[in-house]
């Protein structure tokens, strides 16, 4: 009975906020749609075979590994090549890295998976849909796809708290197996959790009520799965604004929005509280052993600049990029300039392929 209350609770909130939005949601989201094209992306459409990776709990984790085209060097059995590693962001799934798949294809080793109960991965039990599991999950990667040969880890939001996650379980790893690391739109604790669960619920308005009713809402998620949808003008509006700092090409934040909003909010609110418990700025020093650099836009709504600051400041030697303008999706908004710093982190590492 709470639930079916809830429930109707939700549909009536999301109505009224929608109705009262009104005409100015549909004015923005045509003038989201009516953004320069941009030669439109084939968003999605990079792919290899996938492999299945066994996580230690069992869950199975989708992943698919680009391999370089290399010249054949005679007879001398070859290094093992630099792996590169990327782990996105919460409720994304593994094409959100599309430009930098697309810079890197056919150059360097990489490898690119579904965090669990993301995209094509197999869903985790609620207990572990935790941060620390996907510190776990990263290793199983690693351990499967580049048991050999140096790595560098690229995280995105999320993704980034894994890297941390990791270097808080192994740091070993560091300076020996991992030889770089690069931190993208993202914190490794003091984070306001619904800042990023807003523009998945952008109705809802305020971090109070997101607070007190996520665990509740999680055993109503069907029902907030068909409010989304018919708020999807809304959610489109909300991420335009929240994810994105500039003017972005409609065909972006429609990506995005699409990301989103596949993702079953029960998957949502099982990795919410996890974040306000979140206290690993402690351990993100081992990522001074190698090459590390952080990445963030000026207009990060969500992770605000002020946290990979912070990050930077914990990291000795490490190098801060800030996007000016740029929001939260800086890896698609402002992919140049975050693949030219990708490039000079790997160059950085001295590893063979690093070129």
């Amino acid at each position: 009975m709470r639930g079916r209350l809830i429930g109707a609770i939700t549909v009536g909130a999301v109505g009224i906020a929608a109705a009262g939005a009104g005409v100015g949601v549909n004015r923005q989201r045509r003038r989201i749609a009516g953004r320069a094209p941009d030669d439109v992306p084939a968003f999605g459409s990079l792919h290899s075979d996938p492999i299945t990776v066994v996580a230690d709990d069992g869950t199975p984790l989708h992943v698919e590994v680009d391999e370089p085209e290399r010249p054949t060097r005679g007879r001398r059995k070859p290094k093992p090549p630099l792996t590169v590693i990327f782990a996105h962001g919460y409720a994304l799934e593994l094409d959100c890295w599309h430009f930098q798949r697309e810079h890197y294809r056919g150059r360097v080793r990489t490898v690119f998976y579904d965090q669990r109960s993301h995209g094509s991965s197999g869903r985790s039990p609620r207990e572990n849909a935790t941060i620390d599991q996907l510190g776990r999950d990263l290793l199983s990667v690693m351990d499967a796809v580049a048991p050999e040969g140096p790595v560098v880890l690229v995280g995105h939001s999320m993704g980034g708290m894994t890297v941390v996650a990791l270097a808080e379980q192994h740091p070993e790893l560091f300076g020996d197996r991992v030889v770089g690391a690069a931190l993208i739109s993202t914190t490794a604790g003091g984070l306001e959790p619904s800042r990023i669960l807003f523009p998945m619920v952008p109705a809802w308005g305020s971090a109070g009520p997101v607070g007190r009713t996520i665990s509740t809402l999680a055993r109503t998620h069907r029902i907030v799965d068909g409010v989304r949808r018919v708020g999807k003008d809304v959610a489109l509006v909300a991420t335009a604004q929240l994810a994105f700092g500039d003017d972005v090409p409609g065909s972006y934040v429609e990506f995005v929005d699409r990301m989103l909003s596949s993702t079953p909010f029960e998957v949502v609110a099982e990795f919410f509280p996890g974040f306000s418990s979140l206290d690993k700025f402690d351990s993100v020093e081992v990522l001074a052993k190698v090459p590390t650099t952080v990445i963030c836009g000026t207009d990060d709504k969500l992770t605000s600049v002020g946290h990979s600051r912070k990050l930077h400041a914990r990291i000795d030697g490490s190098t801060l990029l800030e996007c000016h303008g740029a929001g939260h999706m800086v890896l698609l908004e402002r992919h140049s300039e975050v693949n030219g710093e990708l490039d000079q982190l790997l160059a950085a590492t001295g590893a063979e392929d690093a070129r």
